[in-house]
């Protein structure tokens, strides 16, 4: 039983036998806690001003970090502090799933680490959606979370929940620190393993008596002494003791380099059989998954050897702009029909849930090679509604690099390529006179974005957060280059805006960053416009306003006979933006035939280091009928 409980039941009072007892067990434990003491106390410097923050600092720091997100608190200032000395620059968001998000966002454009920073109970609870979006999009996050002081747990300290319950079903690896000698070899391990396999988020938390400095626990811990007397007595001594133990050892020379990180790959005798079945193939096709961007290929070494193979690419997610925005490999339009004639298949880090239609749309005739870092993420939907004809656990870019290589040379028939570029060429034929229709009130979203698409650099980046104008995005603006599209992934997580181009803009500081929002999923992130304004991080926002959920009615309003909760307003956002520190810009059918000026003159805001926002109102299409609502 631990001391402290035992003698508070003695305050209260009791039978005489219970007395007794609990004082004989008292008295036992001090006999024992004495010697203890005194080998504790000679492990602990009482007179550094250290503190465990600093530890968690110079770990980040040694493992390449270089931002850490955050909503203060008190919880976690010493870790803050620590890092802003270590050299790591610690940016404030307006809410803590944004942190997270941004976080997210530097995992998967720096192949390392995303680092996020919140205090305890509310402000870690606000980050479970992020750290789920970051579980299903394989995103290498490590949050650190502050926490009671380990004496207080379950006593009713503020802010005080079992946390780790609610991290274990969304994390790889969850620990909770629990002396300052612990924190440097618990970090290193969970960075490893959120980096590790297939990549995933990680929680640390911290309780408050292991980030603070020796004087001011040991101060807490003199307010806490009970009353003299031998139960004051014995109280009083354990609390002596526990804090010995806690720092006991905390500053000893100790390893902060970056643990190996495991990453599955091909054998050779399965990239042979792969090599023998693509060398037959006539229609052969490669469906490349955000996986493929995962270290440790680089992606140059990746896209060469795509362009050396010549077999179309279908580019989903993280590895939209893989093949560049003209390719004659990137094929772009009417999946479905060219999965029904391909003879082979490559999903390569590609899963058939809900966007393969659950693997219902590859066809029984195709030899299909899976290749997954993930067991679960291999096999879904298996045996069900499509057959691997090889499934592979392995990093899937490394493993088309291997591919390439056995080819030795192969090519891939430039008839079947040919004709997938030409269905392409007739479906954006047609998107592009839907484009030119005239609406009655308001813009065509179609003519908006292939203006955008027109006027984007070459080194910007898209973040797309939103339902159906991002749906009709993905197909019509194309992303310039490898790692420059961010989406939520999997999880279609509204709200990831705000925090995706702040950790993209981060990243790639010389880059346009553009964010793409429907009107409903701006109002989760926009203020961090403020954000942006106070970290010197200037993106574009367009915001595709058409007073509506559209996602969501398209299918409600047909099917059920009601709008209820679609509807939004057409608001002035660009006001809110400019409240905010920012720039704002109205388009609409009045002011249509400056488009390209309003989008030039946010672009050149942006270059003057002010983040910028678009309130372009437009207006309803037949584009998406039949889409996925969620």
């Amino acid at each position: 039983m631990d001391p402290t409980v035992s003698a508070i039941a003695l305050a209260l009072g009791g039978p005489s036998l219970w007395l007794l007892a609990l004082l004989g067990m008292l008295t036992f434990v001090a006999s024992h806690k004495l010697g203890l003491t005194y080998q504790l106390w000679h492990q602990v410097d009482t007179q550094s001003p250290r503190h465990g923050g600093e530890s968690v600092a110079e770990v980040l720091k040694a493992h390449g970090v270089r931002h850490v997100f955050t909503l203060v608190g008190g919880h976690i200032s010493p870790i803050l502090v620590a890092c802003e000395k270590m050299g790591i620059r610690v940016v404030d968001t307006r809410h803590e799933a944004t942190a997270v998000f941004a976080a997210d966002a530097v995992a998967r454009l720096s192949g390392t680490v995303g680092v996020a920073a919140v205090t305890a109970g509310p402000g870690v609870t606000n980050t479970v959606t992020a750290m789920k979006n970051a579980q299903m999009a394989e995103s290498p996050v490590l949050l650190i979370g502050g926490a009671a002081a380990t004496l207080q747990k379950g006593r009713g300290a503020l802010q005080d929940i079992d946390q780790l319950s609610l991290f274990k079903p969304l994390c790889k690896f969850c620990a909770t620190v629990k002396t300052v000698r612990e924190i440097i070899p618990v970090l290193r391990k969970a960075i490893a393993v959120a980096q590790s396999d297939t990549p995933g988020p990680v929680f640390v938390e911290f309780p408050l008596d292991v980030l603070y400095p020796y004087h001011l626990v040991k101060r807490e811990q003199l307010r806490a002494q009970a009353a003299k007397g031998l139960v004051g007595n014995m109280v009083n001594l354990y609390l002596g003791n526990y804090v010995a133990n806690l720092f006991a050892g905390a500053w000893e020379p100790r390893d902060i380099s970056p643990l190996p990180v495991r990453v599955p790959h091909a054998t050779k005798s399965q990239v042979q059989q792969c090599v023998e079945l693509i060398s037959r193939a006539k229609k052969p096709l490669i469906l490349l998954g955000s996986q493929v961007t995962s270290p440790p290929t680089p992606i140059e070494v990746l896209r060469a050897a795509l362009e050396e193979m010549r077999i179309p690419c279908f580019l989903g997610g993280m590895a939209r702009g893989m093949l560049g925005k003209n390719s004659p490999l990137h094929i772009r339009q009417n999946r479905r029909e060219a999965l029904k004639e391909a003879d082979v298949v490559i999903l390569a880090g590609t899963v058939c849930d809900f966007r393969l239609s659950f693997g219902r749309v590859l066809s029984r005739r195709s030899k299909v090679i899976a290749v997954n870092r993930d067991r679960a993420q291999l096999l879904r939907n298996a045996r069900v509604f499509w057959k691997p004809h090889l499934a592979i656990r392995a990093d899937a870019g490394s493993f088309l690099v291997q591919l390439n290589k056995g080819l030795k040379g192969y090519s891939c028939p430039q008839e079947w390529a040919l004709s997938l570029k030409e269905t392409d060429r007739v479906k954006e034929k047609i998107n592009s006179e839907k484009a030119e229709e005239v609406l009655e009130l308001h813009l065509n979203p179609l003519k908006l974005l292939c203006q955008v698409d027109r006027l984007l650099p070459e080194d910007s980046l898209l973040v797309v957060d939103g339902g159906d104008f991002v749906g009709s995005a993905a197909y019509i603006v194309q992303p310039p280059q490898p790692l420059s599209w961010l989406d939520p992934g999997a999880f279609g997580t509204l709200g990831v805006g705000g925090g995706f181009a702040l950790g993209a803009k981060l990243c790639r500081p010389e880059s346009e960053v553009w964010i793409l929002y429907g009107d409903g999923s701006l109002g989760f992130s926009v203020m961090e416009f403020d954000t942006f304004v106070r970290h010197k991080t200037p993106v574009i926002a367009l915001v595709g306003n058409d007073a509506c959920w559209s996602q969501i009615s398209r299918e409600q309003v047909p099917m059920l006979g009601s709008s209820v909760a679609c509807n939004l307003d057409y608001l002035d956002y660009h006001v809110v933006a400019e409240g905010l520190g920012g720039k704002g810009f109205l388009l609409s059918r009045q002011n249509e035939e400056q488009m390209d000026d309003v989008i030039k003159a946010a672009q050149s805001e942006c270059r003057n280091g002010r983040p910028a926002l678009i309130n372009a109102l437009i207006g309803k299409t037949n584009f998406r009928d039949g889409s996925i609502a969620v």
